[in-house]
């Protein structure tokens, strides 16, 4: 009895810990994100295997960065994904060091939208496990960026699967 209550205290305080650290934020540099920030796959500008945007309209330096072959630092409101779900978006600078600025998030998606299911920083998962756990694997030129050759762990999908995925998209039904 004794040692599971504290195994559970120990999965408590470093739960706790995971989450402080990713949430060492400063709101003052935290950028308003809504909803409508998520948009259709299609509506996005592709990058290799992922799709990304910027939320500050900044869509130019954030695809200098995505497009360069030696890495770089994303802008403020670079929004990110690979899969239609899940997303990233880099915040101001010093707005969470832990995540190098990046809150991710899991989505619940429809044809009317997106809506924000999960947001943060370690804590955030999906069923494949942290989405910080694999991103801080990237290199530091990668700005936590996962890529084929970026030094994260490989993703257990098929580009096929990936390529599915990304045309399923149900926000993308109402395009016409």
């Amino acid at each position: 009895m004794f040692k599971s209550q504290l195994k559970t205290l120990s999965v408590i305080v470093l739960s706790s810990l995971i989450i402080s650290q990713s949430y060492s934020a400063d709101d003052s540099k935290k950028l308003d994100v809504s909803e409508s920030a998520f948009k259709c796959l299609s509506a996005l500008a592709a990058s290799g295997r992922f799709f990304v945007d910027n939320i500050l309209g900044n869509l130019d330096a954030t695809l200098a960065v995505a497009n360069s072959s030696s890495g770089g630092n994303y802008p403020p409101g670079s929004l990110l994904t690979l899969v239609p779900d899940e997303a990233m978006i880099k915040h101001q600078q010093d707005w969470n060091p832990a995540t190098n600025d990046w809150e991710f998030f899991l989505l619940d998606l429809s044809a009317e939208g997106a809506s924000i299911l999960a947001r943060g920083g370690a804590e955030v998962a999906s069923p494949s496990g942290s989405c910080f756990g694999c991103h801080q694997l990237a290199r530091s030129e990668w700005d936590l960026v996962c890529g084929v050759d970026h030094g994260c762990a490989p993703i257990p999908f098929t580009l096929e699967q990936i390529r599915g995925a990304q045309a399923m998209d149900p926000r993308c039904t109402n395009e016409n």
